[in-house]
């Protein structure tokens, strides 16, 4: 249970970090609130990676280790404005995110289905 609901919230932290890209974009008020989301994204990242330690599993733990990298990576091109980088980059984690996200809750349906 925890493990969904940490995914969960790493999606939707995901999801509203490109919302606030586009306010980066419109707005000069747009930098603080994308670099504000950075963080919550960082949170919600390490949140995903402690339940996947906590429940044990190779198959969740190494997606969500490469989530931490890739959010890393994320962060340090942001920094260094390296847009051509950075954009793919944050496609390709709520990409993944979602993959993770319907893994996890097809698994559970699955395992309480067969239970």
């Amino acid at each position: 249970m925890f493990l969904r609901i940490a995914i969960t919230a790493q999606t939707v932290a995901l999801l509203l970090q490109a919302v606030t890209a586009g306010l980066l974009l419109a707005s000069p008020s747009g930098r603080m609130a994308h670099s504000t989301m950075a963080i919550g994204v960082m949170v919600t990242v390490l949140l995903h990676l402690v339940a996947a330690l906590l429940a044990r599993r190779l198959s969740v733990i190494l997606p969500a280790a490469g989530m931490v990298v890739m959010t890393l990576a994320q962060m340090a091109l942001g920094m260094a404005h390296l847009k051509t980088l950075h954009v793919p980059l944050g496609v390709l984690m709520f990409g993944v995110s979602m993959v993770q996200l319907a893994r996890t809750w097809s698994v559970s349906r699955t395992q309480t289905a067969s239970a």
